[in-house]
């Protein structure tokens, strides 16, 4: 049985404006990120809630849309504005959007 659909957007129909909120891990983030990104691991996210950005919507993004979709479905049922983006950041490599990193050699992991 699964439970009710999560709210997502694709990379490609993803607003030029759009609040992004990573959920990857440290490693993950220092790695590569979309510019202006704001990050709050999964592993973090009960513990620092009240740091949600109070964006409406939120988009939500990890590596490949399956921690973020969880995340999502976390928030939503709290009764946050969140959406998933599918695909996560893989997807957003593919489709040539900027990344940036920490030591300037941005990846995708």
């Amino acid at each position: 049985m699964t439970g009710p659909a999560v709210p997502a957007v694709s990379v490609a129909d993803l607003p030029v404006d759009a609040a992004l909120l990573d959920v990857r891990e440290n490693d993950e983030w220092a790695a590569g990120h979309a510019p202006g990104a704001r990050h709050l691991p999964m592993s973090e996210l009960t513990a620092r809630i009240n740091e949600l950005p109070d964006d409406d919507p939120l988009y939500v993004v990890c590596r490949s849309g399956g921690r973020s979709s969880r995340v999502v479905a976390y928030l939503a049922g709290q009764g946050y504005p969140v959406v998933n983006v599918d695909g996560g950041m893989q997807s957003w490599a593919a489709q040539g959007r900027t990344i940036v990193s920490d030591n300037g050699n941005p990846e995708i992991i």
